[in-house]
């Protein structure tokens, strides 16, 4: 199975990924995930893109498609995987539609995590307090300016992924407001594929081999028809032997002279 997963930030997409990664055996690939890891290992890709992430921006395509290309050919992600938080931009997602096409694998689905942006200010403000209250250090983005920033950049570049993927009939969109549970069932009920039970072979033949209801009306139809025709030919053949008896009953020469004679031996 291969997922991606849609929303602004702070929708859940984090969390609902990992329970469908526990629920199908696949892994999950964060784009968020593994440019902090470069950042925090000092890489060059970490050391490009860190003062972006710190400003809430968005970092260039051409960074995120070449780290996920690489990931997705990891050996842990042959089985499949759930995209979170790429792709972001419809240059993006034609990147890795290219990247699926020259490995033979396709997208199972598109799942919008739709959710209100006033109610996601509240929800990272409360993300951060708990994270407090854990000792945990805070990420960089999780500040109430950050996030705006991130949702101003969500809406302008990330939104037309929306149309993009319905247009190829792949968007799902799943009410993200509701409770943790319940849009993780809404995501496996359109996920569940019901299996259907094929009539035995039997079943099949009696029931072809059963004339139907329209069948019968067609054949007293026809019957119908063929005996019109029938009495259509009858009528004709009858017209045509009038004028013959007709003809029969008409005088011959012979008797006509006869009679003349008659007349004029009277006379």
């Amino acid at each position: 199975m291969r997922l991606i997963l849609l929303g602004p930030p702070g929708a859940g997409k984090g969390t609902q990924a990992q329970r469908l990664v526990a629920k199908h055996g696949i892994v999950q690939l964060s784009t968020g995930d593994m440019l902090r890891a470069a950042v925090k290992a000092g890489t060059p890709i970490g050391l490009k893109v860190k003062d972006i992430m710190d400003r809430g921006d968005l970092c260039p395509d051409d960074i995120v498609v070449s780290i996920i290309a690489d990931r997705i050919a990891q050996p842990d992600a042959k089985n499949g995987f759930i995209l979170d938080g790429f792709p972001r931009t419809v240059h993006q997602a034609e990147a890795l539609d290219q990247m699926l096409r020259e490995k033979g694998l396709e997208l199972d689905g598109v799942v919008e995590l739709r959710v209100d942006e006033g109610a996601l200010i509240r929800r990272i403000e409360s993300r951060i307090k708990e994270t407090l209250e854990r000792g945990e250090p805070l990420r960089k983005d999780d500040d109430p300016e950050v996030l705006k920033t991130r949702l101003d950049a969500y809406r302008r570049q990330t939104a037309p992924l929306i149309d993009h993927y319905r247009e190829k009939g792949l968007l799902r969109v799943v009410d993200g407001m509701r409770p943790i549970d319940e849009v993780t069932a809404a995501i496996n009920w359109i996920f569940s594929r019901p299996s259907t039970k094929p009539a035995s072979p039997r079943k099949t033949q009696v029931k072809t081999a059963k004339p139907t209801a329209p069948t019968k009306a067609k054949a007293k139809a026809a019957a119908g028809t063929k005996k019109a025709k029938s009495a259509t030919r009858a009528g004709r053949a009858k017209s045509a032997r009038k004028p013959a008896a007709r003809k029969a009953a008409k005088p011959t020469r012979k008797t006509t002279m006869k009679t003349v004679k008659r007349k004029a031996g009277r006379r």
